[in-house]
């Protein structure tokens, strides 16, 4: 993820988990560049704290599928 490439919330919740992952990836890569501006650092964190909980959400979501599934036996959307 380039310095000024951060995504607005809107489209991180649209992010698929392993879209959300590899921005998440991207944005750690840009932290840990020495050379970048403190408020690009910044956005940069306020970003990745987004892409973590949009990480967190999908997985917990995943989770609450399989555990329904294993209980009952049978395939049932999670609602």
């Amino acid at each position: 993820m380039k310095e000024q490439e951060h995504m607005n919330p809107e489209k991180e919740q649209e992010l698929t988990l392993e879209q959300a992952l590899k921005a998440l990836d991207e944005t750690i890569d840009t932290l840990g560049s020495r050379d970048i501006p403190l408020e690009t650092a910044f956005a940069a964190y306020e970003s990745g704290m987004r892409l973590l909980k949009v990480c967190s959400d999908k997985i917990d979501l995943v989770e609450k599928k399989v555990m329904q599934l294993s209980e009952e036996g049978e395939i049932r959307e999670f609602s």
